[in-house]
């Protein structure tokens, strides 16, 4: 299946672009986007869980299956002051 990934912020700036498709198999769940792009951009990988998730603009858990058409979003940490 394919799903489209959008990058905000700090996540766009780490993997050097706005969006992208992704294919993953059939009954992949958040969680598993969330591993294969740690393992492609390494900033990602240096986070110790996995950030709040978004799929078609609802937020969602790591366990959330995924399904083909899916826009998900990753939300970067914000610093405040």
């Amino acid at each position: 299946m394919q799903v489209r990934v959008l990058y905000f912020a700090s996540f766009r700036d780490a993997a050097g672009r706005g969006e992208e498709r992704r294919y993953l198999p059939d009954g992949s769940r958040v969680g598993d986007l969330w591993k294969e792009l740690s393992r492609s951009v390494p900033t990602f990988g240096r986070f110790p869980a996995m950030p709040p998730a978004a799929v078609n603009r609802e937020y969602v858990t790591a366990d959330t299956r995924l399904s083909e058409g899916d826009e998900v979003a990753f939300l970067p940490p914000v610093a405040g002051g």
